[in-house]
């Protein structure tokens, strides 16, 4: 292990020792503040463990501990990182890829408090003048009988900006009789209470078709308002079917609703934009005010470049100050690469990248210096030509007096950083240790993985693969795409570039599913309760509680901590959770099973040596010599695709969005014939792994499968058998395919700035 400590101070640097968070192994290391340290490594060799299990949270926690017990109880309960000792940490902020919760209220106006200002300059300018700043908030309602607008919200679609509209025709069959099955929602049985109060309220001929209703029938049907009847002597209450199923379905949390109930939720509801607002979310009182001639709805619908141009039509001689602000945070976006965004955007739409950035929108122009940035690979979901904005935007931090920590696989990244600390030298158990400290010229010079790869750069190849079909789209114009037509070829590994914003999602996403034997394999979470694990959502649990049930002679359940062998304290949970307030729970390992979940008894059966918790704990590549048949062959697929690091039991929230991906992939690599969309799936791999990925994609191709790949890292341009990139810019200046063919032929043209980037990547200079 190399070292370069040369801090003149012992307060200059943050001091870690004996750190053991998850697979740390007594790791003692010194990171120098007010400078840029960025921290390498395999997926799984303990970078986040490190940085944000270990330096983070204990930073959070001790800022939490400083609050008054009252205020403790709604904030999240930490608990001290498995460390000897931390000095001279200062309060973190973290910067991750986390998605912005789905709240249909929350805008990328809202959420870094540009829409605040925006609706103060218009409370100061606006003509007519209506009020103060809340009568622009599309979350306040105006309150009724006053003389002004005291809050901005349609009242139609209560500032959410859509309304609901049920598909009648997903709701019942009208060339059936109410007696033959005519409703066709869930748990609407011929038989059951459910349709009986519909055929014996009175109100409707149970053995006429709906279609021949009169429109007195048709109202009772549909919408009649809730009506007491009896039914066999008993008083029931009768209600309109569509009113019926909105309070018993669609009301509910979808999340909540079991698998075929959520699948005609999806069917039966359709979200259109308001007719009242017209999807702007504010009333008419709100529209009303205008700057330059035009209102704050439409002001906020602006590409973010657009409005730039246009916060430079407003007279500043009253508001020079609130101007200058918004301004900042305006060009802000710009800098960071997120310009073709709008702040009417809905939070929840944005990618783990675009969400990432968007906080750092927030923190660019704080006032706050001798802080530690934390940051998960804030180049996700960058393209090469933004990658340098994003340097330029850590280093500012720096510069402010700041400590930034950054966890990152891209070598344009690790060349900027003052230090470097590389864990290894491999993932899971075999990794947790400081293989390197120093600066790049040393980390590039050492004989760690990751300086052994630092140059290493993919190759054009030298042949390309002959498509044997096509996938044709025509006339696409999701969002910002104008028109498109294009041709995906089949039988071949094919690529989608462009920068951020330029519409490759929007290409694929929204218009290859449509196609048969499609599968998409994207970063999304993994739906599941907190007791899912990748053994259960494989399905490689049921096989290896098989195996457990047959060697011992008992029942298979007895190997599940959700079922008979459930741990008798923490229910199998693992955990001891204690509720201390209104929204807030505080978890302790359980005591009782020593956090495994299962009860004494169930441990007391083994496998070859080993007992249900202990084959939960092996990592997948473990396991895989440990299991066989169809657990074998699925844990063999998860060690492809790079994930052989992650344990059995680990709890499924835990993973990042390129494990969640992998993981999917793994599991949908069974199929063959079909057509597989991946977005990103380099997010989170070290440089060592892609090339592994550069493999696994030739292995899906050859077995006889289509590949469509969204990407922006360089080495898999490189290896695509066809590059379809769109742009030239992004937002509004995209939209459009600016390059179709291989990957040396967009070299050899360099008419685009994925071109220009990737022949610099292959070194044609």
């Amino acid at each position: 292990m190399a070292s370069d400590r040369h801090v003149a101070d012992a307060h200059d640097v943050i001091r870690v020792v004996g750190a053991r968070e998850n697979n740390l192994k007594d790791v003692d290391v010194e990171i120098p503040k007010r400078r840029l340290t960025v921290f390498t490594g395999v997926s799984g060799s303990g970078k986040s463990s490190l940085v944000f299990g270990t330096i983070a949270v204990e930073s959070q926690r001790l800022i939490n501990e400083t609050y008054p017990t009252f205020v403790q109880q709604f904030m999240a309960q930490l608990s001290r990182p498995d460390v000897d000792g931390l000095e001279n940490i200062s309060p973190a902020i973290i910067v991750d890829q986390e998605r912005m919760g789905a709240n249909a209220r929350s805008t990328v106006g809202t959420v870094t408090d540009a829409y605040a200002m925006l609706r103060l300059l218009f409370s100061r300018l606006g003509e007519p003048h209506i009020g103060s700043p809340q009568a622009f908030s599309f979350n306040i309602p105006s309150a009724p009988g006053s003389d002004t607008v005291t809050g901005g919200m349609c009242p139609r679609c209560e500032g959410l900006g859509e309304v609901s509209d049920v598909d009648l025709d997903e709701l019942f069959d009208s060339s059936k009789s109410l007696s033959e099955g005519a409703i066709t929602v869930p748990g609407y049985n011929v038989d059951g209470w459910m349709v009986r109060i519909f055929t014996e309220s009175g109100f409707l001929d149970a053995a006429k078709p709906i279609a021949s209703y009169s429109p007195q029938e048709r109202a009772d049907f549909l919408y009649k308002e809730p009506t007491k009847v009896k039914l066999q002597n008993m008083n029931m209450t009768y209600e309109g079917l569509v009113p019926k199923i909105t309070k018993s379905f669609l009301q509910k949390d979808r999340e909540a609703l079991q698998p075929h109930v959520r699948a005609f939720v999806d069917r039966a509801v359709k979200f259109l934009p308001c007719p009242e607002c017209g999807g702007s979310r504010l009333n008419a009182g709100a529209r009303s005010s205008k700057i330059g001639g035009a209102d704050i709805a439409e002001v906020s619908a602006m590409q973010i470049t657009d409005l730039s141009a246009w916060l430079d039509s407003v007279d500043p001689t009253s508001i020079g100050p609130l101007l200058s602000s918004l301004k900042r945070v305006i060009a802000s976006f710009i800098d960071i690469g997120l310009g073709y965004l709008s702040l009417d955007r809905s939070s929840g739409t944005l990618s783990g990248g675009e969400a990432q950035r968007t906080k750092m929108i927030r923190h660019l122009g704080s006032a706050l210096t001798d802080v530690t940035y934390v940051f998960d690979e804030p180049t996700a979901g960058l393209h090469p030509h933004d990658i340098q904005r994003m340097n330029d935007l850590l280093l500012l931090l720096r510069d402010k007096g700041n400590t930034v920590l950054v966890v990152e696989h891209k070598p344009e990244v690790i060349a900027i950083a003052d230090h470097v600390v590389d864990l290894g030298p491999q993932a899971g158990s075999r990794g947790g240790q400081i293989m390197y400290e120093g600066d790049v010229a040393g980390l590039r010079a050492s004989d760690t993985l990751t300086g052994r790869h630092l140059d290493h750069r993919a190759a054009l190849k030298s042949s390309t693969r002959t498509a044997t079909g096509s996938l044709p789209i025509r006339g696409a114009t999701q969002h910002n795409l104008t028109g498109v037509d294009v041709d995906i070829p089949l039988g071949v590994l094919t690529v989608v570039t462009g920068v951020a914003g330029s519409g490759k999602s929007s290409l694929i996403h929204g218009n290859v599913p449509a196609f048969d034997d499609v599968v998409v394999v994207d970063q999304s979470p993994i739906k599941g309760s907190r007791r899912s694990s990748p053994a259960t959502y494989t399905g490689v649990l049921d096989a290896i509680r098989t195996a457990f049930a047959k060697a011992n002679g008992v029942k298979a359940s007895l190997f599940s901590a959700n079922s008979e062998g459930a741990c008798p304290a923490c229910k199998g949970l693992g955990v001891i959770i204690t509720n201390l307030g209104y929204t807030q729970s505080v978890e302790t390992r359980c005591e009782v099973c020593d956090g495994s979940g299962f009860s004494d008894a169930v441990l007391e059966y083994t496998l070859d040596g080993k007992n249900i918790a202990e084959v939960l704990a092996m990592s997948a590549e473990e396991a895989h010599g440990f299991t066989t048949g169809s657990a074998k062959t699925t844990l063999a697929r998860m060690v492809d695709v790079g994930l052989g690091y992650i344990t059995l039991g680990q709890a499924l929230n835990t993973l990042s969005g390129g494990e969640r991906q992998r993981l999917k992939l793994a599991i949908a690599m069974a199929k063959k014939g079909a057509v597989y969309v991946l977005d990103e799936p380099t997010t989170g791999l070290h440089l060592a792994d892609v090339d592994n990925l550069l493999s696994l994609l030739d292995r899906l191709v050859d077995a006889g499968n289509s590949v469509i790949v969204i990407e922006h890292h360089q080495a898999v341009m490189a290896h695509a058998d066809h590059l379809i990139d769109l742009g030239p810019g992004a937002g509004r200046d995209g939209g459009r395919v600016v390059f179709e063919g291989t990957p040396a032929a967009l070299v050899k043209e360099r008419s685009t700035l994925t071109g220009e980037h990737l022949a610099r990547y292959v070194g044609a200079v």
